[in-house]
């Protein structure tokens, strides 16, 4: 009877799971291990970008580079590959930003990286993971005067309790977020770096665009195991 009713909540929850596959979910794996990554579809150019930056594997031959515990943790190409006086990569260009007040910098948020443009435009190639930290209402409030844009609360409870970097929002376009596996984001902090947050070891990360069952199968664990 108990192994009959597992099985019903497993077709249960695999129907739940599939009944919301409308976003798009990134596995990416690294020597410290991995995580499931959701897409948002409010942000659809930076999207379809980095889907098509994965399937093609162009992160497969990138690293994370610059790891800056309590901040961000940072791949893909470097700053210096985005030199105009240099031929660039086809894949590398500016994208417009997706701003959206509703996708913010909070713990396990998933961002384009860009260099100081004042459009501030997307590095198509360029990617970081929030670590960040919690916030105080003061310290938020300070940070809301300085940039001239309001935090609302609900943003403001995940920055107080979660954490994230709320000095990027709006600056930087936020277009994914870690589902599963936001401990991956203490195990590559953990990493030996030097001054500028370069690691001593390379940590290579692979990305995989998952098909509507392999995510059935990943957040099932999720539900199962929690």
């Amino acid at each position: 009877m108990k192994k009959l009713s597992l099985l019903v909540i497993i077709i249960l929850l695999a129907g739940t799971v599939f009944a919301q596959q409308e976003n798009q979910y990134v596995k990416i794996e690294t020597p410290q291990g991995s995580c499931i990554v959701k897409l948002y579809n409010e942000t659809p150019v930076h999207r379809d970008n980095f889907i098509k930056l994965v399937k093609s594997h162009y992160f497969d031959a990138t690293t994370f580079n610059r790891i800056l515990k309590g901040f961000v943790i940072q791949g893909g190409d470097q700053d210096s590959l985005y030199d105009k006086s240099k031929k660039l990569n086809p894949q590398q260009k500016w994208i417009a930003p997706e701003f959206n007040a509703a996708l913010f910098h909070k713990r396990g948020a998933v961002a384009m990286g860009r260099d100081d443009n004042a459009a501030k435009e997307s590095f198509t190639t360029q990617f970081y993971i929030v670590d960040g930290r919690t916030y105080t209402n003061a310290q938020l409030d300070i940070i809301a005067k300085k940039t001239g844009i309001s935090i609302p609360e609900n943003q403001r409870e995940i920055y107080r309790t979660i954490g994230g970097t709320p000095s990027l929002d709006h600056d930087y376009t936020v277009f994914g977020e870690i589902v599963k596996g936001m401990d991956l984001i203490n195990k590559i902090t953990a990493v030996k770096v030097n001054k500028d947050g370069n690691p001593d070891n390379i940590v290579w990360m692979k990305l995989t665009v998952l098909t509507p069952q392999q995510v059935a199968t990943e957040l099932m664990q999720i539900f199962i195991f929690v």
